[in-house]
């Protein structure tokens, strides 16, 4: 093969795995969830790291007693559950079924893979 050609080859590939790492970011920087709970006292917010973002409390969740913190860590770890699912989802849609993917999503909590 032409030595130019190879060059010129492989500029082309680096920029399409340039561009796929930046439409990846991009991507995940959407990623986050918010799950409420089963009766919609508390609504949590995270972004895809399951980073606590929001809480939000209706009048309802005033009434309850000590089981509302308990209520809003459930809720929270099921919105940090989907986010994480969601960034699987992401992540899947750019690297297939790969070692690269599984290396990600083996940092993730159990109930989360």
């Amino acid at each position: 093969m032409d030595p130019a050609q190879w060059l010129a080859d492989y500029q082309e590939r680096l920029e399409r795995v340039a561009y796929s790492a930046r439409s990846a970011s991009a991507s995940l920087a959407e990623v986050g969830a918010s799950a409420t709970s089963p009766r919609g006292e508390v609504t949590v917010t995270v972004n895809a790291g399951g980073v606590l973002g929001d809480v939000a409390l209706t009048p309802a969740a005033r009434k309850l007693d000590v089981d509302t913190l308990a209520l809003i860590v459930s809720t929270a770890r099921e919105a940090q559950r989907l986010a994480g699912a969601r960034m699987t989802e992401v992540m899947a849609s750019y690297l297939g079924e790969s070692d690269a993917l599984h290396q990600i999503t083996s940092h993730l909590p159990e109930a989360v893979r």
